[in-house]
């Protein structure tokens, strides 16, 4: 598993350790099997955003925290240069740039997420809030509650974000856009 994915990892075990709870307090609170959250929180598993946007949710800390391992620190306003966000590479085939890690208290958590094709079938995950997508470049195929939607560049879509969604690349092609988890 790649190093990111590690010290993510190892930042879910801290934090459940900090806060002195139990692998089933904490899976109830990222809204996944303990055995899902026991293969993240070891490493062995890609770990979600949905994951960290749950557990970021319900124990009230900083979802660019677990993610990065920067608590951020501006309040009146955060700067992002053309391609100079905080990234990282979930998985091969998954990459976020997070636009706004530095802010504090944010009510929504913007990325670039890029998604590069592979041949994998769509992997659905469910998170707490709405999100917002737009595509900037390239053509996917988002999953949707059973529904399958085909976007291409200047396309949006806002929806429920609990409800199971996932997407996948179109045409051979990397595909990037705009991600805002709300």
């Amino acid at each position: 598993m790649d190093d990111k994915i590690r010290q993510i990892a190892a930042r879910l075990h801290g934090l459940r350790d900090a806060l002195n709870i139990s692998v089933k307090e904490m899976a109830d609170a990222a809204m996944v099997s303990e055995e899902e959250y026991l293969l993240c929180e070891n490493g062995e598993k890609d770990i979600p955003v949905s994951l960290l946007h749950n557990i970021a949710g319900h124990f009230n800390v900083e979802m660019t925290a677990l993610l990065f391992g920067e608590e951020p620190r501006m309040r009146t306003y955060y700067l992002t240069r053309k391609g100079q966000g905080v990234a990282i590479e979930r998985t091969k085939a998954y990459k976020y740039q997070s636009l706004a890690a530095g802010f504090a208290g944010r009510n929504a958590d913007p990325f670039i997420v890029t998604v590069e094709p592979c041949d994998n079938p769509v992997c659905l995950n469910t998170h707490a809030g709405q999100e917002f997508n737009y595509v900037i470049e390239g053509r996917m195929l988002l999953e949707i509650n059973g529904k399958e939607l085909i976007l291409e560049e200047g396309d949006s879509l806002y929806f429920n974000a609990e409800l199971k969604h996932g997407m996948k690349a179109l045409d051979n092609k990397t595909v990037r856009f705009l991600a805002v988890i709300i």
